[in-house]
Protein backbone atom coordinates (compact mmCIF):
# COMPACT_ATOMS: atom_id res chain seq x y z
CA UNK A 1 0.00 0.00 0.00
CA UNK A 2 1.20 3.45 -0.83
CA UNK A 3 2.37 6.02 1.61
CA UNK A 4 -0.50 8.26 2.62
CA UNK A 5 1.20 11.28 1.10
CA UNK A 6 0.58 9.73 -2.32
CA UNK A 7 -3.04 8.80 -1.65
CA UNK A 8 -4.38 12.26 -1.07
CA UNK A 9 -3.31 15.75 -1.82
CA UNK A 10 -0.28 16.95 0.11
CA UNK A 11 -1.23 19.55 2.66
CA UNK A 12 0.58 22.16 4.61
CA UNK A 13 0.29 22.30 8.38
CA UNK A 14 -1.89 25.36 8.05
CA UNK A 15 -4.23 23.44 5.72
CA UNK A 16 -4.61 20.80 8.41
CA UNK A 17 -5.61 23.39 10.99
CA UNK A 18 -8.01 25.04 8.60
CA UNK A 19 -9.62 21.79 7.52
CA UNK A 20 -10.00 20.54 11.06
CA UNK A 21 -11.60 23.79 12.08
CA UNK A 22 -8.71 24.73 14.38
CA UNK A 23 -7.08 27.50 12.40
CA UNK A 24 -6.82 30.84 14.14
CA UNK A 25 -6.52 33.00 11.08
CA UNK A 26 -2.88 33.81 11.81
CA UNK A 27 0.45 32.29 10.98
CA UNK A 28 1.53 29.62 13.47
CA UNK A 29 5.10 28.98 14.54
CA UNK A 30 6.88 25.67 13.98
CA UNK A 31 6.93 22.80 16.45
CA UNK A 32 3.84 22.21 18.53
CA UNK A 33 0.67 24.00 17.53
CA UNK A 34 1.43 27.34 19.11
CA UNK A 35 -0.82 30.28 18.17
CA UNK A 36 1.32 32.89 19.91
CA UNK A 37 0.52 35.58 17.36
CA UNK A 38 -3.19 34.82 17.57
CA UNK A 39 -3.66 36.00 21.14
CA UNK A 40 -4.06 39.65 20.29
CA UNK A 41 -6.13 39.12 17.17
CA UNK A 42 -8.60 36.57 18.56
CA UNK A 43 -9.37 38.53 21.68
CA UNK A 44 -9.34 37.63 25.33
CA UNK A 45 -7.39 34.36 25.62
CA UNK A 46 -8.81 33.80 29.10
CA UNK A 47 -12.32 33.59 27.70
CA UNK A 48 -11.27 31.35 24.83
CA UNK A 49 -9.49 28.92 27.13
CA UNK A 50 -12.35 28.73 29.63
CA UNK A 51 -15.03 28.19 27.01
CA UNK A 52 -13.21 25.27 25.35
CA UNK A 53 -13.67 21.78 26.82
CA UNK A 54 -11.54 18.65 26.53
CA UNK A 55 -12.82 15.16 27.37
CA UNK A 56 -10.39 12.22 27.35
CA UNK A 57 -11.69 8.65 27.12
CA UNK A 58 -9.04 6.04 27.98
CA UNK A 59 -9.65 2.45 26.84
CA UNK A 60 -7.59 0.39 29.27
CA UNK A 61 -6.27 -2.99 28.18
CA UNK A 62 -5.10 -1.93 24.69
CA UNK A 63 -7.96 -1.84 22.23
CA UNK A 64 -7.29 -3.47 18.86
CA UNK A 65 -6.98 -0.48 16.54
CA UNK A 66 -6.82 -2.65 13.41
CA UNK A 67 -10.37 -3.80 14.12
CA UNK A 68 -11.55 -0.33 15.08
CA UNK A 69 -10.44 1.27 11.81
CA UNK A 70 -10.29 -1.70 9.42
CA UNK A 71 -7.81 -1.65 6.48
CA UNK A 72 -10.08 -3.86 4.39
CA UNK A 73 -8.39 -2.94 1.08
CA UNK A 74 -5.10 -4.50 2.26
CA UNK A 75 -5.14 -8.28 1.55
CA UNK A 76 -2.51 -8.81 4.26
CA UNK A 77 -5.16 -7.91 6.82
CA UNK A 78 -7.26 -10.96 5.98
CA UNK A 79 -4.25 -13.24 5.59
CA UNK A 80 -3.01 -12.29 9.06
CA UNK A 81 -6.44 -12.53 10.68
CA UNK A 82 -8.35 -15.46 9.17
CA UNK A 83 -10.75 -15.71 12.15
CA UNK A 84 -11.01 -12.19 13.55
CA UNK A 85 -10.81 -9.88 10.52
CA UNK A 86 -13.87 -7.66 10.08
CA UNK A 87 -15.52 -8.13 6.69
CA UNK A 88 -15.30 -5.46 4.01
CA UNK A 89 -18.34 -3.22 3.50
CA UNK A 90 -21.29 -5.14 2.09
CA UNK A 91 -19.77 -8.59 2.59
CA UNK A 92 -22.04 -9.71 5.45
CA UNK A 93 -24.31 -8.37 8.17
CA UNK A 94 -21.34 -7.64 10.45
CA UNK A 95 -19.21 -5.84 7.89
CA UNK A 96 -17.36 -2.61 8.57
CA UNK A 97 -18.82 0.76 7.65
CA UNK A 98 -16.99 2.57 4.82
CA UNK A 99 -14.75 5.49 5.80
CA UNK A 100 -12.29 6.45 3.05
CA UNK A 101 -9.42 5.07 0.95
CA UNK A 102 -10.00 1.40 1.73
CA UNK A 103 -10.65 1.78 5.46
CA UNK A 104 -13.82 1.02 7.38
CA UNK A 105 -15.26 1.47 10.87
CA UNK A 106 -16.11 -1.49 13.09
CA UNK A 107 -19.88 -2.07 12.80
CA UNK A 108 -20.30 -1.96 16.58
CA UNK A 109 -19.37 1.74 16.42
CA UNK A 110 -22.38 2.48 14.26
CA UNK A 111 -23.80 4.95 16.82
CA UNK A 112 -20.96 7.38 16.08
CA UNK A 113 -20.89 6.77 12.31
CA UNK A 114 -23.25 9.73 11.67
CA UNK A 115 -20.59 11.98 13.25
CA UNK A 116 -18.14 10.81 10.57
CA UNK A 117 -20.70 11.62 7.89
CA UNK A 118 -21.24 15.03 9.51
CA UNK A 119 -17.44 15.59 9.55
CA UNK A 120 -17.36 15.76 13.35
CA UNK A 121 -15.23 12.61 13.77
CA UNK A 122 -11.74 11.70 12.62
CA UNK A 123 -9.07 9.08 13.36
CA UNK A 124 -5.26 9.24 13.53
CA UNK A 125 -3.69 5.98 12.36
CA UNK A 126 -0.44 4.51 13.71
CA UNK A 127 -0.43 6.84 16.69
CA UNK A 128 0.49 6.28 20.32
CA UNK A 129 3.36 6.42 22.76
CA UNK A 130 6.89 6.14 21.35
CA UNK A 131 8.00 4.07 24.35
CA UNK A 132 8.32 0.40 23.32
CA UNK A 133 6.96 -1.13 26.52
CA UNK A 134 4.21 -3.72 26.21
CA UNK A 135 3.37 -3.58 29.91
CA UNK A 136 -0.15 -2.29 30.54
CA UNK A 137 0.85 -0.59 33.77
CA UNK A 138 3.92 1.15 32.36
CA UNK A 139 2.29 2.16 29.09
CA UNK A 140 -0.79 3.61 30.77
CA UNK A 141 1.37 5.42 33.29
CA UNK A 142 3.57 6.96 30.58
CA UNK A 143 0.58 8.12 28.52
CA UNK A 144 -1.11 9.64 31.55
CA UNK A 145 1.92 11.56 32.81
CA UNK A 146 2.55 12.77 29.25
CA UNK A 147 6.24 11.88 29.36
CA UNK A 148 6.94 8.35 28.11
CA UNK A 149 9.91 6.74 29.81
CA UNK A 150 10.38 9.56 32.35
CA UNK A 151 9.80 7.95 35.74
CA UNK A 152 10.72 11.12 37.62
CA UNK A 153 7.48 12.89 36.59
CA UNK A 154 4.55 12.14 38.87
CA UNK A 155 1.79 14.56 37.88
CA UNK A 156 -0.62 13.90 35.02
CA UNK A 157 -0.75 15.98 31.85
CA UNK A 158 -4.44 16.81 32.27
CA UNK A 159 -3.63 18.19 35.71
CA UNK A 160 -0.79 20.26 34.27
CA UNK A 161 -3.15 21.48 31.55
CA UNK A 162 -5.47 22.78 34.26
CA UNK A 163 -2.57 24.71 35.76
CA UNK A 164 -2.20 26.56 32.46
CA UNK A 165 -5.88 27.49 32.14
CA UNK A 166 -7.55 30.42 33.89
CA UNK A 167 -8.75 29.14 37.27
CA UNK A 168 -12.51 29.70 37.25
CA UNK A 169 -12.75 28.70 40.94
CA UNK A 170 -15.26 25.97 40.18
CA UNK A 171 -15.10 22.83 42.37
CA UNK A 172 -15.77 20.77 39.23
CA UNK A 173 -13.54 22.47 36.67
CA UNK A 174 -12.00 19.00 36.20
CA UNK A 175 -14.27 15.96 36.42
CA UNK A 176 -13.23 12.32 36.59
CA UNK A 177 -15.86 9.62 36.09
CA UNK A 178 -14.59 6.72 38.17
CA UNK A 179 -13.97 5.49 41.68
CA UNK A 180 -10.42 6.83 42.14
CA UNK A 181 -8.38 9.74 40.81
CA UNK A 182 -6.35 8.49 37.82
CA UNK A 183 -2.72 9.39 37.24
CA UNK A 184 -3.65 11.74 34.39
CA UNK A 185 -5.45 14.04 36.87
CA UNK A 186 -3.03 13.79 39.79
CA UNK A 187 -1.11 16.92 40.69
CA UNK A 188 -1.48 20.35 42.25
CA UNK A 189 -4.75 21.32 40.56
CA UNK A 190 -7.91 19.98 42.16
CA UNK A 191 -10.42 17.74 40.38
CA UNK A 192 -13.74 16.15 41.30
CA UNK A 193 -14.35 12.40 41.09
CA UNK A 194 -17.82 11.10 40.36
CA UNK A 195 -18.68 7.37 40.41
CA UNK A 196 -22.16 6.86 38.89
CA UNK A 197 -24.23 3.98 40.19
CA UNK A 198 -27.40 2.39 38.88
CA UNK A 199 -28.83 2.53 42.38
CA UNK A 200 -27.63 5.45 44.44
CA UNK A 201 -25.94 4.20 47.61
CA UNK A 202 -26.04 6.33 50.71
CA UNK A 203 -22.61 7.68 51.42
CA UNK A 204 -21.32 8.28 54.94
CA UNK A 205 -21.96 12.00 54.57
CA UNK A 206 -25.63 11.32 53.80
CA UNK A 207 -25.98 10.48 57.48
CA UNK A 208 -26.74 13.76 59.27
CA UNK A 209 -24.89 12.74 62.45
CA UNK A 210 -21.75 11.83 60.50
CA UNK A 211 -21.98 15.03 58.47
CA UNK A 212 -22.23 17.12 61.63
CA UNK A 213 -19.17 15.42 63.12
CA UNK A 214 -17.13 16.11 59.98
CA UNK A 215 -18.24 19.73 59.97
CA UNK A 216 -17.15 20.12 63.58
CA UNK A 217 -13.76 18.64 62.71
CA UNK A 218 -12.99 20.51 59.48
CA UNK A 219 -15.22 23.53 58.84
CA UNK A 220 -13.48 26.77 59.71
CA UNK A 221 -10.00 25.28 59.79
CA UNK A 222 -7.37 27.44 58.09
CA UNK A 223 -5.05 24.57 57.18
CA UNK A 224 -4.89 22.32 54.12
CA UNK A 225 -7.29 19.75 55.60
CA UNK A 226 -9.96 22.39 56.11
CA UNK A 227 -9.52 23.64 52.53
CA UNK A 228 -9.63 20.10 51.09
CA UNK A 229 -12.83 19.32 53.01
CA UNK A 230 -14.51 22.53 51.80
CA UNK A 231 -13.52 21.87 48.18
CA UNK A 232 -14.75 18.28 48.40
CA UNK A 233 -18.11 19.25 49.85
CA UNK A 234 -18.57 21.97 47.21
CA UNK A 235 -17.80 19.54 44.40
CA UNK A 236 -20.14 16.91 45.90
CA UNK A 237 -23.02 19.35 46.25
CA UNK A 238 -22.58 20.70 42.72
CA UNK A 239 -22.53 17.22 41.18
CA UNK A 240 -25.55 16.00 43.17
CA UNK A 241 -27.51 19.10 42.18
CA UNK A 242 -26.69 18.88 38.50
CA UNK A 243 -27.23 15.13 38.17
CA UNK A 244 -30.37 14.72 40.23
CA UNK A 245 -32.55 14.53 37.12
CA UNK A 246 -30.23 11.95 35.52
CA UNK A 247 -30.39 9.77 38.61
CA UNK A 248 -34.18 9.89 38.51
CA UNK A 249 -34.12 8.85 34.85
CA UNK A 250 -31.92 5.87 35.71
CA UNK A 251 -34.59 4.71 38.15
CA UNK A 252 -37.20 4.89 35.37
CA UNK A 253 -35.68 2.41 32.97
CA UNK A 254 -32.62 4.32 31.71
CA UNK A 255 -29.59 2.31 30.74
CA UNK A 256 -27.75 0.85 33.79
CA UNK A 257 -25.19 3.23 35.19
CA UNK A 258 -22.50 0.56 35.00
CA UNK A 259 -22.74 0.86 31.24
CA UNK A 260 -20.71 3.59 29.59
CA UNK A 261 -23.74 4.97 27.82
CA UNK A 262 -25.02 6.13 31.19
CA UNK A 263 -21.64 7.66 31.95
CA UNK A 264 -21.88 9.55 28.67
CA UNK A 265 -25.32 10.89 29.45
CA UNK A 266 -24.35 12.00 32.91
CA UNK A 267 -20.98 13.47 31.97
CA UNK A 268 -22.47 15.33 29.03
CA UNK A 269 -25.36 16.63 31.12
CA UNK A 270 -23.02 17.87 33.83
CA UNK A 271 -20.76 19.67 31.34
CA UNK A 272 -23.78 21.26 29.66
CA UNK A 273 -25.35 22.37 32.92
CA UNK A 274 -22.11 23.39 34.64
CA UNK A 275 -20.34 25.65 32.10
CA UNK A 276 -17.21 25.93 34.25
CA UNK A 277 -16.20 22.31 33.66
CA UNK A 278 -13.03 22.53 31.55
CA UNK A 279 -11.78 18.94 31.31
CA UNK A 280 -13.29 15.51 31.84
CA UNK A 281 -11.84 12.01 32.01
CA UNK A 282 -13.36 8.55 31.76
CA UNK A 283 -11.47 5.22 31.85
CA UNK A 284 -13.00 1.96 30.59
CA UNK A 285 -11.48 -1.51 30.92
CA UNK A 286 -11.92 -4.86 29.22
CA UNK A 287 -9.93 -4.46 26.01
CA UNK A 288 -7.14 -7.00 26.65
CA UNK A 289 -8.46 -9.47 24.06
CA UNK A 290 -5.93 -12.32 24.06
CA UNK A 291 -8.62 -14.99 23.60
CA UNK A 292 -11.75 -15.17 21.43
CA UNK A 293 -11.63 -11.56 20.33
CA UNK A 294 -14.21 -11.97 17.61
CA UNK A 295 -14.61 -10.04 14.36
CA UNK A 296 -17.70 -8.01 13.49
CA UNK A 297 -19.42 -9.74 16.39
CA UNK A 298 -18.07 -11.18 19.62
CA UNK A 299 -16.12 -10.05 22.67
CA UNK A 300 -14.50 -6.92 21.21
CA UNK A 301 -17.69 -5.98 19.39
CA UNK A 302 -19.60 -6.08 22.67
CA UNK A 303 -17.09 -3.70 24.26
CA UNK A 304 -17.12 -1.36 21.27
CA UNK A 305 -20.92 -1.30 21.25
CA UNK A 306 -20.81 0.09 24.78
CA UNK A 307 -18.19 2.67 23.82
CA UNK A 308 -19.97 3.73 20.65
CA UNK A 309 -23.33 4.14 22.34
CA UNK A 310 -21.72 5.94 25.25
CA UNK A 311 -19.99 8.42 22.95
CA UNK A 312 -23.21 9.03 21.03
CA UNK A 313 -25.01 9.62 24.32
CA UNK A 314 -22.25 11.99 25.45
CA UNK A 315 -22.52 14.06 22.30
CA UNK A 316 -26.30 14.21 22.58
CA UNK A 317 -26.20 15.13 26.26
CA UNK A 318 -23.66 17.90 25.63
CA UNK A 319 -26.16 19.64 23.39
CA UNK A 320 -24.89 23.09 22.34
CA UNK A 321 -21.75 22.56 24.47
CA UNK A 322 -20.55 20.00 21.90
CA UNK A 323 -19.64 22.92 19.64
CA UNK A 324 -16.93 23.88 22.16
CA UNK A 325 -15.91 20.37 23.20
CA UNK A 326 -13.26 18.04 21.81
CA UNK A 327 -13.35 14.35 22.79
CA UNK A 328 -10.17 12.30 22.44
CA UNK A 329 -10.24 8.50 22.70
CA UNK A 330 -6.93 6.70 23.27
CA UNK A 331 -5.46 3.45 24.56
CA UNK A 332 -2.06 2.53 26.01
CA UNK A 333 -0.91 0.64 22.88
CA UNK A 334 -2.30 -1.41 20.02
CA UNK A 335 -2.27 -5.13 19.40
CA UNK A 336 -0.40 -7.52 17.12
CA UNK A 337 -1.22 -7.46 13.42
CA UNK A 338 -1.52 -11.25 13.36
CA UNK A 339 -4.10 -13.11 15.39
CA UNK A 340 -2.73 -15.64 17.89
CA UNK A 341 -3.58 -19.31 18.32
CA UNK A 342 -6.42 -18.52 20.70
CA UNK A 343 -8.41 -16.38 18.30
CA UNK A 344 -7.18 -13.18 19.88
CA UNK A 345 -4.35 -10.68 19.63
CA UNK A 346 -1.38 -9.94 21.87
CA UNK A 347 0.20 -6.72 23.12
CA UNK A 348 1.41 -4.49 20.29
CA UNK A 349 2.64 -0.95 19.71
CA UNK A 350 0.95 1.56 17.37
CA UNK A 351 -2.79 2.15 17.59
CA UNK A 352 -5.48 4.58 16.43
CA UNK A 353 -6.69 7.72 18.20
CA UNK A 354 -10.24 8.96 17.82
CA UNK A 355 -11.09 12.67 17.83
CA UNK A 356 -14.66 13.98 17.99
CA UNK A 357 -15.76 17.57 18.26
CA UNK A 358 -18.30 20.15 17.25
CA UNK A 359 -15.55 22.27 15.70
CA UNK A 360 -13.63 19.39 14.12
CA UNK A 361 -13.91 19.22 10.35
CA UNK A 362 -13.48 15.45 10.21
CA UNK A 363 -14.68 12.87 7.75
CA UNK A 364 -11.11 11.92 6.77
CA UNK A 365 -8.28 9.89 8.24
CA UNK A 366 -4.92 11.19 9.44
CA UNK A 367 -1.59 9.49 10.01
CA UNK A 368 1.20 7.75 8.16
CA UNK A 369 0.06 4.42 6.76
CA UNK A 370 2.46 2.09 4.92
CA UNK A 371 0.38 -1.07 4.91
CA UNK A 372 0.72 -4.42 6.66
CA UNK A 373 3.57 -6.04 4.75
CA UNK A 374 6.30 -7.57 6.94
CA UNK A 375 8.84 -4.87 6.19
CA UNK A 376 6.43 -2.17 7.33
CA UNK A 377 5.53 -3.64 10.71
CA UNK A 378 7.18 -2.75 13.99
CA UNK A 379 9.47 -5.68 14.91
CA UNK A 380 7.63 -7.67 12.22
CA UNK A 381 4.62 -8.04 14.52
CA UNK A 382 2.60 -4.87 15.11
CA UNK A 383 1.88 -1.37 13.90
CA UNK A 384 4.53 1.33 14.27
CA UNK A 385 4.00 4.62 16.08
CA UNK A 386 4.38 7.20 13.35
CA UNK A 387 2.52 9.96 15.19
CA UNK A 388 3.24 10.63 18.86
CA UNK A 389 -0.04 10.99 20.75
CA UNK A 390 1.30 14.20 22.26
CA UNK A 391 1.41 15.73 18.78
CA UNK A 392 -2.33 15.19 18.41
CA UNK A 393 -3.23 16.48 21.88
CA UNK A 394 -0.83 19.44 21.64
CA UNK A 395 -2.36 20.62 18.37
CA UNK A 396 -5.82 20.43 19.90
CA UNK A 397 -5.10 22.22 23.17
CA UNK A 398 -2.64 24.64 21.59
CA UNK A 399 -5.28 25.92 19.21
CA UNK A 400 -8.52 25.53 21.11
CA UNK A 401 -7.28 26.51 24.56
CA UNK A 402 -4.87 29.16 23.28
CA UNK A 403 -1.72 27.87 24.95
CA UNK A 404 1.68 29.42 24.25
CA UNK A 405 4.79 27.40 23.48
CA UNK A 406 6.01 27.64 27.08
CA UNK A 407 2.62 26.50 28.35
CA UNK A 408 2.64 23.49 26.03
CA UNK A 409 6.12 22.68 27.28
CA UNK A 410 4.69 22.58 30.79
CA UNK A 411 1.89 20.23 29.77
CA UNK A 412 4.29 17.96 27.85
CA UNK A 413 7.79 18.49 29.31
CA UNK A 414 10.86 17.52 27.32
CA UNK A 415 8.78 16.81 24.25
CA UNK A 416 10.63 17.64 21.06
CA UNK A 417 8.34 16.52 18.30
CA UNK A 418 10.19 14.37 15.78
CA UNK A 419 7.26 13.01 13.76
CA UNK A 420 5.90 15.01 10.91
CA UNK A 421 2.98 17.36 11.25
CA UNK A 422 -0.41 15.74 10.88
CA UNK A 423 -0.97 18.08 7.98
CA UNK A 424 1.73 16.33 6.00
CA UNK A 425 0.32 12.83 6.46
CA UNK A 426 -3.34 12.83 5.58
CA UNK A 427 -5.18 9.87 4.05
Amino acid sequence: MSNINNIDDPMTRRDFLAKTGLATGTLLCSGLATPIEAWAQIGNSKTAATDSKLVVIFLRGAVDGLNVVVPYADPNYYAMRPRIAVAAPGQDNAACLPLSNGFGLHPALGPIYPLWQQKKLTFVLNSGSPDPTRSHFEAQDYMEIGAPGQHIITSGWLNRLLSQLPDNKSPVRALNVGSTTPRILQGKSTSATYAPSNKRRRAALDNEVVEQRFQQMYVGRADSLGAAYSEGIAARNTINEKLSNEQMMANQGALPANKFSSFGRQLGSLIRQEPKVQVGFVALGGFDTHVNQGAGKGQLANQLTTVGQGLADLVQALGPAFARTTIVVMSEFGRTARENGNGGTDHGHGNVMWVLGGNINGGRLWGKWDGLSAGRLNENRDMPVSTDYRTVVAQIIGEQMRLSQSQLNTVFPNFARTDRSLADIVV
